[in-house]
């Protein structure tokens, strides 16, 4: 799938998708929600995938935030109904994908940009790019999930370093604070990126994507987690054939704990 802002390809078990917007530093607009949307969808629904890579168009950016020109101009209700409520519902798609997602960090990572990556699982960064969440300098907040995301990451005391400042950290102290994985050379970043993909897709997928869902869950990442993976088990279990065969023939169920 290719759309004009946002990229999706698919090679042997991974996918890469590239915010496909350079001119703007990949300043994320309506339509890039939308296409983001529709590529995570195809990555969920494509049983050949293994692992995601997010990634930003250009040498400059991965991503500066959400475009000021697409929401500054919106009534506080427009704000709610559409712009904040759909870059929530797509960057929860994201954290919740059953695949791994690598945020490959080439460039300036700034506010729902940064909110971005941080929905991603493992983010590794190009030495020298800068990461910060600008929003209180321009009189708003993070507003996709920043706010929560972050202190679970580098803990409150360091996430309210960087919101209620402002500043700007480069890769080093994002890498020692916890905000990034590792930090690599420019010119080998997405070659490292593609050796630990290929490092998770080797291994039983199911294994892989269970465990990240575990994760989750045991962290209050995603409260459904776990719900789904007890529901999958239960269905799997001969009570669970014997209350779906009940059901179909209309008889009581005889379940016996196994």
């Amino acid at each position: 799938m290719t759309q004009q802002k946002i990229t999706l390809t698919l090679d042997g078990p991974i996918a890469t998708v590239t915010l496909n917007r350079p001119d703007k530093l990949n300043a994320l607009d309506p339509e890039m929600l939308d296409g983001l949307e529709a590529a995570l969808a195809q990555v969920d629904q494509d049983e050949r995938t293994r692992v995601m890579l997010l990634t930003g168009a250009g040498e400059r950016a991965f991503c500066v935030g959400a475009d000021i020109n697409a929401w500054a101009a919106l009534e506080p209700l427009d704000m709610w109904r559409r712009w904040i409520r759909d870059g929530h519902r797509v960057f929860g798609r994201l954290a919740g994908l059953r695949q791994p997602v690598i945020a490959v960090l080439n460039g300036f990572t700034f506010g729902g940009g940064l909110e971005l990556a941080l929905a991603a699982d493992v983010r590794l960064a190009a030495d020298g790019i800068e990461l910060a969440m600008p929003e209180v300098k321009i009189g708003t907040i993070p507003g996709w999930g920043g706010t929560q995301r972050l202190p679970a990451l580098i803990g409150p005391a360091r996430a309210k370093q960087m919101i209620l400042t402002g500043d700007r950290i480069d890769a080093r102290k994002a890498e020692r604070l916890g905000l990034v994985n590792e930090v690599f050379p420019r010119a080998v970043l997405m070659n490292e990126a593609l050796a630990l993909a290929r490092a998770m897709a080797q291994n039983a997928p199911l294994s892989v994507q269970m465990a990240k869902q575990l994760i989750d869950g045991g962290g209050g990442v995603s409260s459904t987690a776990l719900e789904a993976l007890a529901g999958a088990l239960a269905a799997s279990t001969d009570d669970g054939r014997e209350g779906i065969a009940s059901f179909r023939e209309r008889r009581p169920a005889q379940f016996e704990g196994r």
